[in-house]
Formats: C-alpha cells, structure tokens, sequence
C-alpha cells in the first residue's frame, strides 16, 4: 500500500468527503465558506483531495456514480478504508520515530518517544500555511530532510557505540572504508559484500518511506485543515506550557527539540571541521625538536634495545573496572614479580588517549608525533609531513636500527616512513602460517617471537629500537589465543586447534556480559605474551615502553568511562628509570588510581627531554651483553 495519497475530483460538490483516518459517519463540520476554500485549494492544485475507496457512500449509502468502477477499492470499501487508515496511522508513527529518535542507544527508552516534538509541530503549521504546489515541494524537502537526519542519528549510534563520540559528517567519510576492510577481515568477503548492500537497501527505504509518509500527511492535514489547525494549536500550547514548567517523564523532557538541537549541533561540527585545518597546520608549525642535532638527541639511552608495544584496547577500565580489574591486576602483579625475580624494575601511569574504543591509529600517531591526532584528517596531515617523531628520533640519532611489527596492517603502508622505520615486519613478512583469530591477523605471542627471530635475536648486532602492536585484543575479542611453549611456535600451525576450540565471537556478542569476560581475557593474554618475552628474552639492555592505545567500546567499560590508558616503562639499569625519577609515576607495572595522568600528546617531549642531554659528561654507551 503505497504511503501516497492520490486524488481525484467528486463531481457531486455539495456531497461531504472523508479522508482516511475519520470514521465514515463522523466527518469534521465545515461552515460553508471553509468547504468552499478546501475544495477551490484543491482545485488550483490540479486536484481535489480524493475519497478513500468507499467513502462516496459514507453520507449517502450509496456509492457515487462519478466513482464507480472495478478496482479493488471498489470492491472492498471497508477493507479499503482499514488499510488507509492503518497506512496514514503507519506514516504518523514513522514520522513521529524519526522525529524523536535519539542519537545514543543509551537513550533509546520508551520516555523518549512520549513527548512533543516541536520540529513538527512547525512543519504541520508551515504545510498548513503553503499554497498547493509550494507544499508538495515543501512536503517531500520535509520528509527527505528528516530521513537523512534519521540516517544521522543511526550513524551517532553506531560511532557512539564502537568510538564514544557522534558521527562527524565532516572528517569521518573515510573511516567507512576501515570499516569494509573490518567487516572483510572478520566476515569475509561475501558477508562484507551483503552487509554493504543491506545497509544502502535500508538507506533508500528510509529515505523514501519518509518522504511518503510526510507527503501523505500533508495531504491529509489539508483536506481536514480546520481540526489540523487546531490540533497545531493545542500542541504548540501543550509544548510551551511542558517548557515553562519543566515538566518530564522519567526524566526526560517532554517538549522535545532533539531534532533542531541535532542540526544546531551538526552546523557547529562543520564549521568546526572547516576550522580545524587550518587550525592544526599552526599547532604543527611549533616543534621544538625540529632543528636538534642527532648527537643531542637520546643520549640517557645510548646502546640500549628500546621498545614501544602498544595494547590494542588496553585502557584505564581494564585495570579498575571492579568487574575485571582483579583478574587484570592478578597477572600485573604475577608480571610484578617474575619481572623483578628477572633483574627488572618498572613505573606506570596513565595518558589520555584522543580515541577511544577504535582508530588506534590516532593514538599511536599521537604518542609518537606530539600532536592531538583527533581526526582522520590529522592523522593524513601529520603522517604526511616532515615532523620528528619520537621513533623518527631513535632514527635521526643514528645510533639504532629502527623496525617495526606490524601484524595488524596487511597491505601497503606509506605512512610507515613517517615513524622513521628502517624496516617494516607486516602480518605477510611474519612467517606466519596459522589462522586469523577473528580480525587479528597473527597471535601476541608469535609477534614477539617473529622480532626475536627477525631482528632482536641476531648476533652481532647492533642496537635496535622497536615499535611493536599486538593486536590480540582486538575486537570481538573472540576466539582468544593462548599461551604456548616459545620452542613450540613454529610456523603459527598449532593455533589452527587452539582456534578451533576458542569461542565464536557471534555467540559471545549476544551476552554482553560475555563480552566483557573475553575483552578481560584478550588483555591477559596480551600482558602475559609481553611479560613472558621480556623474562625470556630480555637482557640488561633492555627498556620496555608499553600503553594502550585507548579504551574498549563503551559496551565494555560504559558509558562516560573517560579515556585513559595505562603506560608503563620497564628496564634493567636502573638509571633508565632514575631519568624519570621526577615524572611521580607509581611503582610497578599497575598505575594506581592517583597515578599521574597526562595527555598522550604531550609524552614525546617529556621523554627526549628526559632522555636527552643533561648536565655533566654523557655516560658512554653500556658494553653490550646477552
């Protein structure tokens, strides 16, 4: 049943017509004059508003000769006016959705659709006011506009879901392709395929079952326009009266702006996004370490194996969620011990993260750039240009041999040239033959293994430093690897059983309980397969840095959880760690709850300053010994 209204004109004036939606026996009463002006309305517009089938008898009990005919409507009348009926009943429903959807899932309660919408209560006084043909124009902008609104607030769910913050319709588009590559890795190419066509499917339908819908309510308030006005009226007053005093339901108002707040909202991002550029090309200009010579450059750190791992989704929730931070905090403390017992030490503390519950590439571009990286846009900006980034360093100094184990990028990767990597390992140049574990392409622990292989296990080498992501922690966090003897690795072919045998990720999806569970298990393992590499294959030599990249989805720690990360640095000479002596981070690999907290963006100077030249002669490099 097609949402549109069609019309066509009675012969017999002077008969009362009906409208779907009114019982036939219970039209509104028009004077004269109104009845006159609906019909002459009707009539400059080409039209006049139709009778739905069988309502030429609903004041006479006999149907109109002029409409006489043999279609359906014909035949079925009282069918006929129950299906337009529910159909203009459908339309107001969808209409008053699209209106009062919110744009976080938190907020989808039933309170949120029991209130008045101001945005149509000035549309249904704007359509009520237009000329015939400048409604129908208005009428179908109208429902075209509220369709792409709704799409809007479909999208700000989803973001807030996975990213914790709204859809920004500036700098986000990109992000749609990360998005198929995700869906690729994890579903494979057909679902990825039908997963994109069922989204533009609903898309289309949105779209056009609104505009359908604002139209077949337009047409209806016309042809009935004396209640329309005074049904605007009332809510107009109803809605002013709920402003002055406040009045709510469950907390919620119940004279609604959402939608006009939602533009309001979206004009400000865009404008925001058209500022940022510039805005940031200024922030980037100012580098303090731009013009520093190599020989000035890491001296607290000559002859030493440096390591930079990030944890994909290790974040503050993970350490003091009392729903995983005592199992968390069991294997820190186990790591505590087995790290100490090995000749290590270590402090930690927290950095806020520019992202939170995906884009991990913000966030390693923003430790290593000494930038906010906040958007995509920042991100091509930065990654492009000649800035110095804090593994730049390690390679301008000269003094080390830069690499990178990238297990989770699986194609070309330009951007790599601006981390300074001499050479980089990506998920094809890891000898890795066993099985992705959902979208992680190779398991913590045979990373760690393939850098000792590849490059930190050479003899006769040189010192190295080393940027390092394990991505085990991914999301769906299902099926989880486990740990394994380091001489049993191989080629990656024994988790083809442990894969087999691990949780299939859209079962664990269903519980969200059961997401928190695997998300809590995935950084165990993650820690363990760090905390086992150090203890087995580090040396004097060696200094760990190790962070989250961000927070899980909110699904995971909640909402308002913040953005904080746990950053810990390890080493065996304790004079790597008495560099940082003044930083007031808390001993051990555990932050504490007062723990220091910075913003990520700010940890590349304070650490070439703290590992740069300071008063009184340089130590010479330490004699390398494994």
């Amino acid at each position: 049943m097609s949402l549109w209204t069609r019309s066509r004109q009675l012969p017999n004036t002077d008969k009362a017509t009906t409208e779907e939606g009114l019982t036939p026996d219970g039209p509104p009463e028009h004077s004269t004059d109104e009845t006159t002006a609906g019909q002459n309305a009707a009539a400059s517009d080409g039209t006049a508003v139709r009778e739905e089938a069988g309502a030429g008898d609903a004041t006479s009990g006999e149907p109109d000769e002029a409409v006489t005919g043999s279609g359906w409507r014909d035949q079925h009348p009282a069918a006929a006016r129950v299906v337009a009926r529910v159909t203009t009943a459908l339309a107001a429903v969808l209409v008053l959705f699209a209106l009062l959807l919110p744009n976080e899932l938190s907020r989808l309660t039933p309170s949120a659709f029991a209130r008045i919408p101001v945005e149509g209560i000035f549309g249904a006084a704007v359509l009520l006011v237009l000329p015939p043909r400048a409604r129908r124009v208005v009428a179908v902008l109208f429902g075209v506009l509220l369709g792409l609104l709704t799409i809007l607030n479909f999208l700000d769910m989803g973001f807030y879901s996975a990213l914790d913050r709204p859809f920004d319709p500036v700098l986000d588009w990109i992000l749609f392709d990360d998005a198929g590559a995700f869906l690729r890795d994890s579903v494979g190419e057909a679902g990825a395929i039908g997963a994109v066509i069922g989204v533009v499917v609903l898309v289309l339908a949105l779209l056009l079952l609104l505009t359908l819908a604002v139209v077949r309510l337009s047409r209806l308030m016309v042809g009935h326009s004396t209640a329309a006005t005074r049904t605007t009226v009332v809510l107009g007053t109803a809605w002013i009266t709920c402003v002055a005093l406040g009045v709510q339901i469950a907390g919620v108002p119940v004279a609604a702006r959402s939608t006009a707040t939602l533009v309001q909202d979206r004009a400000r991002q865009v404008h925001a996004g058209l500022k940022d550029e510039r805005e940031f090309a200024k922030e980037a200009a100012v580098d303090d370490f731009r013009d520093t010579p190599p020989d000035r450059l890491l001296t607290g750190l000559r002859g030493k194996d440096v390591i930079f791992a990030f944890i994909e989704s290790y974040g503050r929730s993970a350490v003091q969620d009392p729903a995983m931070a005592s199992q968390v905090g069991a294997v820190l403390a186990d790591g505590n011990s087995r790290l100490r017992a090995a000749g290590f030490s270590s402090r930690s503390a927290f950095l806020t993260s520019p992202t939170a519950g995906g884009g991990s590439w913000l966030a390693h571009s923003t430790l290593m750039s000494g930038l906010w990286i906040k958007n995509q846009e920042r991100y091509t900006s930065v990654t492009s240009s000649d800035r110095l980034s804090l593994t730049g360093a390690f390679q301008r100094a000269n003094a080390w041999r830069t690499v990178g184990i990238m297990p989770g990028v699986t194609r070309a990767w330009p951007e790599g040239r601006f981390y300074g990597l001499s050479n980089i390992y990506d998920s094809r140049h890891l000898g890795y033959n066993g099985p992705n574990f959902s979208w992680a392409p190779v398991p913590d622990q045979y990373s760690l293994s393939a850098f000792e292989r590849l490059e930190n296990g050479k003899p006769g080498r040189g010192p190295l430093m080393a940027e390092i992501i394990l991505v085990s922690s991914h999301n769906p966090w299902a099926p989880i690897p486990k740990m394994i003897g380091w001489d049993e690795l191989g080629d990656g072919s024994v988790y083809d059983a442990i894969n087999k045998a691990g949780k299939d990720p859209k079962e664990v999806w269903k519980d969200p309980s059961q997401v928190r569970t695997e998300y809590r298990r995935s950084i165990e393992y993650s820690l363990n397969s760090l905390i086992s590499y150090v203890e087995k294959y580090g040396d004097k030599n060696t200094v760990l840095v190790f962070l989250g990249d961000h927070q899980p989805a909110p699904i995971v720690t909640g909402d308002n959880a913040g953005r904080d990360v746990p950053i810990a640095i390890v080493a065996h000479d304790p004079a790597v760690l008495d560099r940082i002596s003044g930083w007031g981070w808390h001993d051990g690999l555990k932050p504490g709850p007062k723990a220091p907290v910075w913003r990520m963006d700010t940890f590349r100077d304070r650490f070439l300053n703290a590992y740069g030249p300071q008063p009184g002669p340089t130590p010479p490099p330490p004699t390398r010994q494994r």
